[in-house]
């Protein structure tokens, strides 16, 4: 099961997607679908077809966007983080074959469309929680065990 959580960054950008769908884009659509179905005949009409498609897909994301909101918990900052690794730290590690990831720990829902970002629940961010610079983290995966090392932790306060 997933975690819950999600950075304060995160919880705005999600409000204002939310905002951006209800207050912009579906209005928007909604009037190139009525304008397509004051055309007549709906079966053949693409415009109309692709729209009410699009608004299907918004409905369905606001939907998503609402539920969601109200079921996160955002987690703040707190200067006792410092030093040690916890939800929402920016992390530098690096394995035995010299290989670098930086990465930041966050929830579920922001983990998309960035290539930066790993989920609270992911193996490396389980391995990782509560260790400090210099510890090592054993990540079991798939195709094995890792040891990676810590390099550097830092949060946006």
């Amino acid at each position: 099961m997933r975690a819950a959580l999600i950075t304060e960054q995160g919880y705005q950008d999600l409000k204002q997607e939310l905002n951006e769908l209800w207050r912009v884009e579906r209005p928007e659509v909604t009037k190139k679908v009525a304008w397509a179905a004051s055309l007549g005949d709906r079966s053949e009409n693409a415009d109309y077809i692709y729209n009410k498609k699009r608004l299907r897909e918004i409905d369905r994301r606001v939907r998503y966007l609402r539920k969601s909101l109200e079921n996160l918990k955002v987690v703040h900052y707190h200067p006792e983080q410092e030093g040690r690794v916890f939800f929402g730290a920016w992390v530098e590690v690096e394995n035995d074959a010299g290989e670098c990831l930086k990465f930041r720990i966050v929830g579920y829902n922001e983990i998309f469309n960035r290539k930066d970002y790993i989920s609270i629940d992911s193996p490396m961010a389980k391995a990782l929680l509560k260790k400090q610079v210099d510890d090592e983290a054993v990540v079991q995966t798939e195709a094995g065990t890792v040891s990676w090392y810590i390099n550097a932790i830092r949060y946006e306060k």
